[in-house]
């Protein structure tokens, strides 16, 4: 089977090619704000529509979808994604400089964790919860082969697909902060935010510097981001999983 980590970025393309992509983002204002709102949940009604610009995001591949539904978590409204030897996503595009909204912040939740998960290898990359991050092309940072590619890529796919993507994860076992490429492309780095079930059923604010993430991850300054997914799989190992994701901002500094 072809990862779905591998074809995450190819998904995006087919959500733009499909007509299921979101409106054309909007540049920052020259006074911009100290945090920009991604994924407003919270905000939302149960059951009620998504927050502005959420699309699904499925693969050609993988018949099984995860569900994700607006629900009443406690006292807040909140994602649950509920994943059965399955896999999907819900993708939301932006347009943010990182050299300036450098921390991502967000909240989520897991009931379970994987058996058999594994952040080394093809047949466990499965996750009971992860936050992309995914970076526009620039023609700047590829040699002349990679650019060829990227162009080849635009003929069939309409438009570029993102250079390279960042995506915190909850592990199996691997020790929090290990970062390792994804084990079906090196243009996904995987970062183990929480690992274990020490933390399992209760609600986490996590906050990274992803500006920093993505310098030591490819070993250049990012160009600007162009996405932001979660997604809750289990079609690799054929287990399943229940999680739940709060808001998402990005700020200027961490408080």
């Amino acid at each position: 089977m072809t990862g779905h980590t591998s074809i995450f970025l190819i998904g995006i393309m087919f959500l733009v090619v499909s007509g299921m992509t979101l409106s054309k983002p909007n540049s920052l204002q020259a006074e911009s704000p100290a945090v920009v709102e991604i994924g407003t949940f919270s905000t939302a009604t149960p059951a009620g529509p998504w927050p502005s610009g959420w699309k699904p995001l499925t693969f050609p591949k993988i018949p099984r979808h995860t569900t994700y539904r607006l629900v009443k978590d406690g006292d807040r409204v909140a994602v649950k994604a509920t994943s059965q030897a399955s896999s999907s996503g819900l993708t939301k595009e932006v347009l943010i400089d990182p050299k300036e909204y450098r921390i991502i912040q967000w909240q989520w939740k897991v009931a379970n964790g994987l058996e058999g998960g594994d952040v080394a290898k093809k047949e466990g990359d499965d996750y009971p919860a992860r936050i992309y991050v995914t970076f526009q092309y620039d023609s700047a940072k590829v040699g002349l082969f990679g650019r060829a590619k990227y162009e080849a890529a635009k003929l069939i796919y309409g438009q570029y697909p993102p250079l390279g993507a960042i995506n915190y994860i909850w592990e199996s076992r691997a020790p929090v902060g290990t970062m390792v490429p994804n084990p079906y492309t090196d243009q996904v780095q995987m970062i183990v935010v929480d690992s274990g079930s020490t933390r399992l059923k209760t609600w986490i604010t996590e906050e990274r510097n992803v500006y920093e993430d993505y310098k030591q991850a490819f070993g250049q300054d990012p160009p600007m981001i162009s996405g932001v997914a979660i997604m809750t799989d289990t079609d690799n190992t054929g287990e399943s999983a229940e999680a739940y994701y709060g808001d998402i901002v990005f700020k200027k500094r961490s408080e």
